[in-house]
């Protein structure tokens, strides 16, 4: 059976005998959690997945832990979970042990760790702990305490070799506006290669869903709602399929290459010069490619496109239903939803995507994104099953769909009219705009994260 663990409650860090410093946080969201999460997953008929939560110390207080609980900790080779240093070795337990589904980390470890103290209680650097460092006196008087950020556990979950496991993460801001809020989910999204967090503001209230294709679901001012979402959606999400990609060496193919058809280049130029392709932390989200026959030529993951000139294609190919070869980088993670498309629409050689809304009046169908995170199978036949195909002119022929919060696909062939592509591009989407609904500019949220924080 697979489990989903539901990690709560916060830690401490001991700096000496009498003195420690600790999150706030007493596993309440866990608990709610572990009610909610069975329950969306027996909605769906998923019978597949155990939902097991483990409370740190500090969300038990003095109650003891079940037999269960005390094997489990045991087997990860623990007495307790109580310190930033019981959890990291936890988590690295569950990441190790093949049976793990899923980590929904609503454990709020310690910020910061102790670096220096003055006056100096040791010879050389400190050695801070319950055990190894003196007790701090306080007939000393006044005392200094340097602390330096803790290591961030949630980045060490979902490493290349353990992305098979369903990873949540949690995003708390205080007083800040809502694209803010958004954008600092979507960094732990990003940094930790989350397939969800839950960002949530103690002052404003608002909470919402963060996802990896950069749309935010259930933002609502009702905790319970949210919690309600954010469990509908790791059902609807955590069991989805996923291609594994294996880099091999090579160079990547120019932008300018004959390989890449004219009329690609013109459509995506146009849309990168129209703003299309926004970057967010030196990276922009969306991809294009053309089939070749035995190779498809995408884009590379985590570019920033508006330097293609610079960073040109991938070639990949299968080697596998769910397995690619690239060369030379890795491809972009819609690499999925190119080889489906092309498959089921071999009349159709090129593909186009970028996060841009639909403009209103535009007839182009729309298709759900809520299921699915990008990159997923499911994705790609949900963008496949969805396209429609429009006449340009008298011959010419685009496909093209919309997806809800994610963006549009435009499907064509090389040898159509460019000018054709663009025009229907223009009429249909503001390339200019966003999914994410997020309205203030780079340098605005820079400057009201700097007057928050």
């Amino acid at each position: 059976m697979n489990v989903f663990y539901i990690i709560a409650g916060g830690t401490i860090v001991d700096v000496a005998p009498h003195l420690s410093l600790g999150s706030e946080a007493f596993g309440t969201v866990g608990v709610t959690l572990h009610e909610m999460l069975p329950e969306a997953f027996n909605r769906l008929g998923r019978k597949d997945v155990a939902v097991r939560l483990v409370l740190t110390r500090k969300a038990l207080g003095i109650a003891k832990r079940t037999a269960d609980d005390l094997e489990l900790l045991t087997r990860a080779g623990l007495k307790d979970l109580r310190t930033n240093d019981d959890l990291s070795r936890f988590i690295n337990f569950l990441v190790s042990d093949p049976g793990t589904k899923g980590i929904v980390m609503a454990a709020a470890v310690c910020d910061f760790l102790p670096t220096a103290v003055s006056p100096s209680y040791t010879e050389g650097p400190p050695k801070f702990g319950l055990r190894t460092h003196p007790r701090l006196r306080t007939d000393l008087g006044v005392h200094s305490l340097t602390l330096e950020p803790a290591p961030k556990l949630l980045q060490g979950i979902r490493t290349e070799t353990h992305k098979g496991i369903f990873l949540v993460g949690f995003k708390t801001t205080a007083g800040v506006s809502r694209d803010v809020q958004f954008l600092q989910g979507l960094k732990v999204v990003k940094d930790a290669s989350a397939n969800l967090v839950l960002a949530n503001d103690l002052r404003t209230r608002l909470n919402m869903v963060v996802t990896p294709e950069q749309a935010a679901y259930g933002e609502t001012t009702d905790r319970e709602a949210a919690l309600r979402e954010l469990c509908d959606l790791i059902a609807l999400r955590s069991n989805l399929t996923f291609t594994h990609a294996t880099v091999l060496p090579g160079n990547p193919v120019s932008w300018d290459s004959v390989r890449v058809p004219d009329t690609l280049r013109q459509v995506v130029d146009h849309c990168i010069r129209a703003g299309a392709y926004k970057p967010f932390r030196g990276a922009t989200v969306g991809h294009f490619a053309v089939n070749e026959g035995g190779r498809i030529l995408t884009s590379r993951r985590k570019t920033n496109f508006n330097e293609l000139g610079k960073i040109g294609l991938v070639a990949i190919e299968a080697s596998g239903d769910d397995t690619v070869v690239a060369y030379g980088g890795k491809p972009s993670v819609g690499g999925q939803s190119q080889r489906i498309v092309f498959t089921d629409h071999p009349e159709m050689d090129c593909i186009v995507h970028f996060h841009c809304p639909q403009k209103r009046g535009s007839f182009v169908p729309v298709r759900d994104q809520r299921p699915y995170e990008c990159g997923s199978h499911e994705c790609g036949r949900n963008t496949s099953n969805g396209l429609q195909t429009f006449v340009l002119g008298d011959s010419d022929t685009v496909s093209a769909v919309m997806l809800r919060k994610h963006g549009p696909n435009i499907v064509f062939n090389r040898w159509t009219d460019p000018d054709k592509i663009i025009s229907f591009i223009e009429e249909h989407f503001d390339l200019h705009g966003r999914t994410d609904d997020v309205q203030l500019s780079t340098e605005e949220v820079a400057r009201e994260y700097a007057a928050v924080y």
